[in-house]
């Protein structure tokens, strides 16, 4: 089992787009791996779908940890991490 914290960068947090970007990576990339994120201030959650990250409400400057097992996960658990700090660049309308 792998960790890393991270903090989340984005202006606008980890919202439907990114989360969309995020989900999209684990089931192409790590669909052996279990990915679960948690605080203090969150829950235990496991990423199993979109509405798994967005319901988190991880908003630019939350800090929680990463948590990942299975085959790839150390590699996984950096890639993940990145994403959730990225800064992407959707358009705000």
């Amino acid at each position: 089992m792998k960790e890393k914290q991270f903090k989340v960068r984005n202006a606008a947090g980890i919202h439907c787009r990114p989360s969309s970007v995020i989900i999209n990576t684990i089931n192409q990339e790590y669909p052996n791996n279990t990915f679960v994120i948690y605080s203090d201030e969150l829950p235990e959650t496991e990423l199993n779908g979109i509405l798994s990250l967005i319901s988190l409400g991880l908003q630019c400057g939350a800090v929680a940890t990463l948590q990942v097992e299975g085959p790839d996960e150390e590699e996984a658990c950096i890639r993940i991490a990145d994403l959730l700090e990225y800064e992407f660049d959707f358009p705000q309308y």
